[in-house]
């Protein structure tokens, strides 16, 4: 729970951060962001702006070290080796109404731009994909959910409300089927434990006892996905 508007400071010269409070945090914690290396320093209720600059002024090597190893920005143009379920499959321009797998590429109408083209068919498999894997494990857990979301978030891949909706990055669909059915699982699993307590682990373990392996693929392969860009300004872009 976030208290009052956001900050932004500088450290180190140049280094923008942004202080949040959370009235439920209970140490500072600093993030830098997958998608655009913006970094936010979240403050326990009791912490002062000074100890915070501080904190992240002592981090700011690190700070510095996870910006350079993000993944260069990749862009959905024509011609683009795009991640499709855990595949590339090259954007190519077609005389086609809308876009379709055919053998290694993703067949775009050739007078659209292939970004806004790509990320709504991107959706619609998000979309399909995670309904099934929903209605699938909440069968089983015996939990039902409210409604399904998609979003384009930077900060988590999934999410579960205390009325049971469950939103979900659409660009999960580029990623592996079952690191897909993994976030699925984990957010399902949210609708009897709302924490990450080991009882919720337990739960996730009951609906996909091989999960680990799957949330470290997204751990080590999620900036990836992440630096894509969709959007463009013009014709032929993304």
């Amino acid at each position: 729970m976030a208290s009052g508007d956001d900050r932004i400071i500088t450290i180190d010269g140049d280094i923008p951060v942004r202080l949040r409070r959370n009235l439920r945090a209970r140490r500072m914690t600093l993030r830098v962001s997958r998608a655009d290396g913006a970094v936010v320093l979240t403050l326990p209720p009791r912490a002062s702006e000074a100890d915070g600059a501080a904190f992240a002024r002592s981090r700011a090597g690190w700070i510095r070290g996870a910006q350079a190893a993000m993944p260069a920005p990749q862009v959905a143009a024509f011609g683009a080796a795009l991640p499709v379920e855990g595949r590339a499959l090259i954007l190519s321009p077609a005389p086609v109404r809308a876009a379709r797998v055919d053998g290694d590429a993703l067949l775009l109408p050739q007078a659209r731009a292939p970004g806004r083209v790509a990320e709504a068919w991107l959706k619609h498999l998000a979309r399909d994909r995670l309904a099934a894997a929903c209605d699938r494990h909440a069968a089983a857990l015996g939990r039902p959910f409210a409604a399904i979301a998609l979003r384009d978030t930077r900060s988590r891949w999934g999410s579960c409300t205390q009325d049971g909706r469950l939103m979900f990055s659409w660009r999960l669909a580029m990623a592996p089927p079952e690191v897909l059915d993994y976030v699925a699982a984990h957010e399902v699993a949210h609708l009897a434990h709302m924490d990450h307590s080991p009882r919720f682990w337990a739960a996730v373990a009951g609906l996909m006892p091989d999960y680990a392996p799957r949330r470290a693929w997204l751990r080590r392969n999620g900036g990836d996905l992440m630096a894509w860009s969709f959007r463009s300004d013009g014709p032929g872009g993304a």
